[in-house]
């Protein structure tokens, strides 16, 4: 059994409308002790691997997280130990990462003195060639999705206009009263994730992390995404006021204003959109369904319908062709690893991968 499918999984990085959203900023917090080590080499010289290795050390711990790569969901973009307050990342591209605090807080685990690299100079029209090849499948499907995202947000809008406010409101005030007693204390934190993303191998979906997160989840039917949206930024807000940490998972098309699944650990409990493009009816029990039509206006909805049914449509024809395209970007990058695989003292891998190991034993 994969690592990721025991332990909590998540993404920090997506492919959305603007390009590869990072959210690396979330990995640690510099201001409580923790230390990064930022893995910097090419691809398919095995820095995964070491990850792996270094999950399977602390396998035992209730908290490890695991994050996974967009680009190819069977690596691994960091590991998480908040118990020892310490992260394992790949610095590598997309998501280029460097020490803002070298030594005190970061790091350098360094592959490239593994790598023959006059090999990899002889090879260098070749590898130049498919890591062009790459970033240009990266950008067309990131206007893929570009498009998808402005379909969807014209339904958004329409559906936004047809909400009883007062209603939801009431139903929200409700919700909050019994669900979210009041702690005391601080505010709470927010760590944010995405629990879902437009990968090479289709739309992935983290469920098993979520039941984890969560005994008791709200199921949110809402296929336009305006009364989810406006339900889970209440809560969430409402949480953090009480005192509750909170993980915010973040929808890959709008990365940085649509909220899709909220999660309050400490009171296990969860509230997860369900659509037609991450559908979690089947997959969830959920402890109560939520369908946003009662909040909305039907009659007005119905005047829209025509229009909506287009965008959802010729979305879901966009997300497809985004799709398609980071499977063209996996294939050319297995090419391009390749290259480094042959160029690269794996000897020298196990030897740099033991050392790590050998420091992270001695860390109290």
């Amino acid at each position: 059994m994969k690592p990721q499918e025991k332990k909590l999984t998540f993404l920090l990085g997506a492919h959305t409308p603007s390009g590869v959203a990072s959210k690396f900023d979330q990995l640690v917090n510099p201001d409580d002790g923790s230390r990064t080590y930022i893995i910097k080499g090419g691809p398919g010289c095995g820095k995964s691997t070491m990850m792996r290795k270094v999950a399977a050390v602390f396998e035992h711990d209730p908290h490890l997280e695991l994050i996974v790569c967009a680009c190819d969901t069977d690596s691994l973009d960091a590991v998480i130990i908040p118990s020892k307050k310490l992260c394992i990342v790949d610095g590598a591209r997309p998501h280029l990462l460097e020490p803002l605090y070298p030594g005190a807080v970061e790091s350098i685990v360094d592959f490239t003195p593994c790598w023959n690299e006059e090999l990899l100079h002889s090879c260098r029209q070749e590898i130049v060639s498919l890591a062009q090849n790459i970033s240009r499948c990266n950008e067309y499907c990131c206007r893929y999705l570009a498009a998808a995202a402005a379909l969807l947000g014209d339904s958004y809008r329409l559906a936004l206009g047809c909400v009883n406010i007062d209603k939801l409101n009431g139903y929200l005030s409700r919700l909050s009263g019994k669900e979210l007693g009041k702690k005391g204390g601080q505010s709470g934190k927010e760590k944010v994730r995405f629990l879902t993303a437009v990968t090479n191998k289709g739309m992935v979906k983290y469920t098993d992390s979520a039941k984890k997160l969560a005994q008791r989840i709200y199921l949110i039917g809402d296929e336009y995404g305006a009364v989810s949206r406006l339900m889970l930024h209440h809560i969430r807000a409402e949480a953090i006021a009480n005192s509750y940490d909170v993980v915010s998972c973040y929808c890959p098309l709008a990365p940085f204003e649509k909220l899709e699944q909220l999660f309050i650990p400490a009171l296990s409990l969860g509230f997860m959109t369900s659509n037609r493009f991450h559908n979690f009816d089947l997959e969830i029990s959920a402890y109560r369904m939520i369908n946003c039509q009662r909040f909305t206006d039907g009659e007005m909805l119905k005047e829209h319908k025509k229009r909506m049914t287009f965008n959802r449509k010729a979305a879901t024809q966009m997300i497809s062709q985004a799709q398609g395209l980071l499977g063209e970007a996996r294939a050319l990058q297995e090419e391009l690893e390749g290259y480094y695989d042959a160029a690269t003292d794996f000897d020298k891998v196990d030897e740099l991968t033991e050392g790590l190991l050998a420091k992270l034993a001695r860390l109290p």
